[in-house]
């Protein structure tokens, strides 16, 4: 085996770890938005239970998830600002 055989090895190992790398971070992301999206449903639907009580209420439509989904606990903080100023 030679050294030019062995730095293309170690090359091709490398481009194999690189674009590994590039398929990983998307798929992580993906899933961080699928996760941050259920649970911002879920606070949305918890917030509608419990604001049911005391006259507040978010609509739940494809907006409000995002916002929600996106944005967490600060989101739907806002959504709630929104429906009081609006």
């Amino acid at each position: 085996m030679g050294i030019g055989t062995l730095l293309a090895f170690i090359f091709g190992l490398f481009l194999l770890y690189i674009i590994g790398l590039l398929l990983v971070i998307p798929i992580k992301i993906i899933l961080k938005l699928i996760v941050n999206g259920v649970l911002g449903g879920i606070l949305l639907l918890i917030f509608n239970l419990i604001g049911g009580l005391i006259g507040l209420n978010i609509v739940i439509n494809p907006v409000t998830a995002i916002v929600a989904g996106f944005l967490g606990i600060p989101g739907v903080i806002l959504l709630l600002i929104l429906n009081l100023i609006l």
